[in-house]
């Protein structure tokens, strides 16, 4: 049987390997790619003349004509003088502190209108967004991160009080701080934007590392009644081995998901699933792994830390 357990150094260096390429990434990027969510920025919508315009050739416009992160997408509405009319706009969100300034403004209008068939005396709105918006969405985020960590802590704690369930829900909790250090480090290697996509990605993955490892955490649970004359260490080695398959073959299922939809988005270049589906796919993998190669021997780890401190007090006479 393969000993994981022994082998948890092997595992602990892939990851801080790959956390320590998101640092490099992050001062090589100079910082994350905030979009105009977390950034501040300006909202540009363009009434078109008709709904067939590229969306990608016109955000590959805007960036080369602002230097900065721009996100297009086309909406619809209804005409207010012919009410039974669609009208096709272009939304642009530049993502710049402060905003852009006239002369960015007026260019980058210019160069939709050169390019694209926009509207006889169409409508050109202009919005901004202010920077403090997103400081407090992030701070939310961050609060309900820290929320639902301490309620998994909790539960971990209460469910698996013959694990020393303070020390499984410290494991627990740490595996999922892991997976939140991946998915940074995904973002700084990759300049990803940091958008409501990453939020949402996010919570998804620290809802589904929690659920990975309290399968694992359960079966360990089990065999500590079943196999009580065993180590530590054979006990968690079995449990992981019982529960491989249902791990690899539940993250195969959910990673082939994500990838359909991700080629779909890929083939009609809808950015905002792409750069919601990296991320998720990324966070699954890291999920599953933390849950089996992290967690665990990080719990074993801390039992027997525990032990031998206890074994080292003196008697009580």
């Amino acid at each position: 049987m393969f000993d994981i357990i022994g082998k948890k150094k092997n595992f602990f260096l892939v990851s801080i390997l790959f956390m320590i390429a998101g640092i490099v990434g992050f001062f090589v990027q100079g910082g994350f790619n905030l979009d105009i969510e977390f950034q501040g920025g300006t909202i540009l919508e363009i009434q078109m003349e008709n709904a067939d315009f590229d969306v990608s050739k016109a955000e590959s416009i805007a960036k080369d004509v602002t230097g900065k992160l721009v996100k297009a997408q086309s909406s619809y509405s209804l005409d207010s003088e012919h009410e039974n009319e669609k009208v096709s706009t272009l939304v642009l969100s530049v993502a710049s502190q402060g905003g852009l300034s006239s002369d960015e403004h007026d260019k980058l209008v210019g160069a939709i209108k050169e390019n694209f068939k926009v509207k006889e005396n169409a409508e050109i709105t202009t919005r901004h967004v202010d920077e403090v918006m997103g400081k407090e969405r992030s701070a939310r985020s961050i609060f309900a991160v820290l929320i639902a960590s301490l309620l998994m802590l909790l539960y971990v704690w209460v469910r698996f009080n013959v694990m020393g369930g303070l020390l499984a829900g410290v494991s627990a909790v740490i595996a999922l701080i892991h997976d939140v250090a991946i998915m940074f480090a995904l973002y700084a290697l990759t300049n990803l934007p940091i958008n409501e996509s990453f939020i949402a990605a996010m919570l998804t993955i620290v809802g589904y590392s929690i659920n990975d490892t309290i399968i694992v955490f359960d079966r360990v649970r089990e065999n500590s009644t079943l196999l009580k004359k065993e180590s530590l260490t054979s006990i968690t080695n079995k449990s992981i081995k019982q529960t491989l398959s249902r791990s690899i073959v539940t993250s195969l299922t959910t990673v082939g998901c994500v990838l359909v939809v991700y080629i779909f988005a890929f083939n009609n270049n809808i950015s905002s699933i792409k750069n919601f589906m990296i991320p998720l796919l990324v966070g699954l993998i890291s999920g599953t792994y933390s849950s089996i190669f992290i967690a665990s021997p990080i719990w074993v780890m801390m039992k027997e830390y525990q032990a031998k401190k206890q074994a080292s007090k003196p008697a009580k006479a």
